[in-house]
């Protein structure tokens, strides 16, 4: 990923460099295709392929979110719904919907959220089966966490990321794609029990890297 790219594009837009860039990766699943809607067990890692937002905090509740990518679930355009207020949420279509309903989510969770202004990039392919919605969603939430300085919970954050892409997005998915997402470690496959969220990070051999 460039982020001096990212930084620029950034500047571009909002005339100031970003104070945060916040990433999310995308995943395969090495073990366990599927077994996540019937609460089984998996064994995916995360990818050297993520999605990036650069952002500033806001003051207020207004989120100003522009995409660079056409490569993953996001749009080129700097239209109109690449904005919206916390306060004032209501289900749409299109790209922004991940973010927003993250951020509804997190606010139905008790999270008390501030609006940031944000540019988000990614080479996670789109249609590709590498997760590139919840990678979305995940750097979504990273970015609500540091703009809202709250504290970091992975796990919290991956459920409460299920439940956007399944309740307000409208899209039905297990729990496996933002677990992997949020909780995966570098050269570390994770064996991930759906039913309790259990997980454990299982070493990969050297000549296994991705």
């Amino acid at each position: 990923m460039n982020y001096e790219t990212l930084t620029q594009s950034f500047q571009s837009y909002f005339n100031t460099k970003p104070t945060f860039i916040v990433r999310a990766p995308g995943r395969v699943n090495l073990i366990g295709e599927y077994t996540d809607f019937n609460d089984g067990f998996v064994l995916p890692m995360a990818i050297d392929r993520e999605i990036c937002i650069a952002l500033t905090p806001r003051a207020d509740d207004t989120v100003r979110l522009f995409s660079l990518d056409v490569s993953t679930p996001l749009n080129t355009s700097l239209k109109a719904d690449s904005v919206f207020n916390l306060h004032s949420l209501t289900p749409n279509e299109g790209w922004i919907e991940y973010p927003k309903g993250v951020a509804y989510q997190l606010m139905k969770a008790g999270y008390n959220l501030k609006g940031f202004d944000g540019v988000i990039t990614g080479d996670v392919p789109r249609g590709a089966g590498l997760s590139s919605s919840a990678a979305v969603e995940l750097a979504t939430a990273r970015a609500f966490a540091t703009a809202s300085r709250f504290e970091w919970n992975p796990v919290e954050m991956a459920k409460l990321s299920q439940k956007a892409e399944n309740e307000w997005v409208g899209v039905n998915s297990g729990i496996m794609d933002q677990m992997a997402s949020a909780v995966c470690k570098k050269d570390f496959a994770l064996f991930l029990d759906c039913r309790s969220l259990e997980t454990q990070h299982v070493p990969l051999p050297k000549i296994f890297r991705l």
